[in-house]
């Protein structure tokens, strides 16, 4: 990361970003380890409903989750000196770019060559 870009303020970014991560997978039953999700009524009438909204939770939860990593690995690498460093280049990653996605790990010109 370039030496004029303040790390604190990516560092709070991503922290914000953790907390609201760890507070959705919580409400959704997910917060601590061991916890299973949002019970459901097995005796709900229409139990087709039951099933669809848990597999929409499960989706949610799988995405919430996979966020989370990326943010705890761009915490790691903020730590490490390496955050705003593009993993495939080793090029700088612009600001703009790490404003949107604060936990980014390659630059857009290696992003674009990724599709």
């Amino acid at each position: 990361m370039s030496s004029d870009v303040p790390t604190t303020n990516f560092s709070a970014l991503l922290h914000e970003s953790r907390d609201a991560l760890l507070a959705q997978l919580n409400e959704l039953g997910f917060g601590a380890e061991g916890e299973t999700g949002l019970s459901y009524d097995a005796n709900f009438a229409d139990s087709s409903q039951v099933t669809a909204e848990r597999g929409e939770t499960d989706v949610l939860v799988a995405e919430l989750r996979t966020a989370l990593h990326d943010i705890e690995r761009a915490l790691d690498r903020l730590d490490a000196g390496a955050y705003g460093v593009c993993e495939r280049c080793g090029q700088p990653i612009s600001v703009a770019r790490l404003e949107a996605m604060p936990a980014t790990t390659t630059c857009i010109t290696c992003a674009s060559q990724q599709r």
